[in-house]
């Protein structure tokens, strides 16, 4: 029973990784309420959970209350086929504004450790429109935006910025969206 939790975790931590990404710097409910909606994938650290996903991956954020986000993750496959996950992000216990724990897992299953997985804001425009989010190992990297495409100029600053912080940015894969 613990492998196939931790194999369904596993399978889903790419969703539970981009649904973090842009509620970790939020204090107040007023402020979580700019990162709701749609946020599309620019590029990320290639992983094995995403193996399946070609194209157009975003993600979907709606508040519930202050201590709870609805996360809803979708990509699509090289087939044409749409993969979505449903999840829920909830701010760490250790109380840092930029770092949150995501699960995919059932609901039933929360007060397990190992179905919550940490997920760190790392990087945000004032604006909130461009965010780079990953894991403190560096073994996880994505690049969202509130828009499908972002300048190269915007893409070079945020992979710079990046690459100061330890990331291997030359592994970046862009992801395609239509």
């Amino acid at each position: 029973m613990i492998e196939r939790i931790g194999e369904f975790f596993l399978k889903h931590f790419f969703f539970c990784l981009i649904g973090l990404s842009l509620f970790a710097p939020l204090a107040t409910q007023a402020t979580q309420v700019k990162y709701m909606g749609r946020w599309y994938e620019i590029a990320k650290l290639p992983n094995w959970f995403q193996r399946n996903c070609a194209q157009n991956t975003q993600a979907t954020y709606q508040l519930i209350n202050p201590a709870q986000i609805q996360v809803l993750n979708q990509c699509q496959t090289a087939h044409g086929e749409m993969i979505q996950a449903l999840g829920m992000a909830r701010p760490r216990a250790n109380g840092q504004p930029a770092q949150l724990e995501v699960r995919f897992a059932p609901s039933w299953l929360g007060w397990l450790p190992i179905v919550w997985g940490d997920y760190w804001v790392l990087d945000l425009d004032p604006q909130y429109q461009l965010a780079a989010v990953g894991d403190p190992s560096k073994k996880y990297l994505w690049i969202l935006s509130r828009t499908p495409q972002i300048s190269e100029a915007s893409y070079k600053a945020l992979t710079q910025r990046l690459s100061l912080m330890g990331f291997d940015v030359s592994r970046l894969e862009k992801t395609t969206q239509n």
